[in-house]
């Protein structure tokens, strides 16, 4: 289920203060490097996932082909990051759990994502406090 607008906000604001820098990211789009980086970001978790055996079972639940896939998620994770709310714009709100219904997603498929998403960011070579920061905040965490 994604998280409430107060806790995104809550997320944002977390976020602004984190980078040591005194020029910080106003947001966490801003802090993954804006629209070209989240688009470089998602290409790389996509193509992992075509790529790595380790990953099947999560990409046997996507069509054939991928890239409705992969705009889905860059229009999700630019608003999620504090971008601006493509995906909103295009379907309104996301109701994670509500679109996902449809599909058998298990604790293989959870921890796939999760790793897929985690060695795309290290391959990106996004921010290692920003990565642990996002880690904790994802819409893919297990909640128990």
């Amino acid at each position: 289920m994604p998280a409430p607008p107060a806790a995104n906000a809550m997320l944002r604001a977390e976020m602004t203060t984190t980078p040591p820098e005194s020029t910080a990211p106003a947001t966490p789009y801003e802090w993954v490097g804006g629209e070209h980086a989240v688009r470089a970001l998602v290409d790389r978790f996509y193509d992992l996932m075509d790529l790595e055996p380790g990953f099947h079972d999560l990409r046997r639940l996507h069509p054939s082909t991928l890239d409705g896939s992969r705009d889905k998620l860059f229009w999700f994770l630019c608003g999620w990051l504090g971008g601006p709310d493509l995906y909103v714009e295009r379907f309104g709100h996301p109701r994670l759990r509500a679109r996902h219904l449809p599909y058998s997603i298990g604790v293989r498929e959870r921890d796939q994502w999760m790793a897929c998403m985690e060695q795309a960011m290290h391959e990106c070579e996004l921010d290692p406090l920003l990565v642990s920061r996002l880690k904790l905040r994802s819409p893919t965490r297990p909640t128990g």
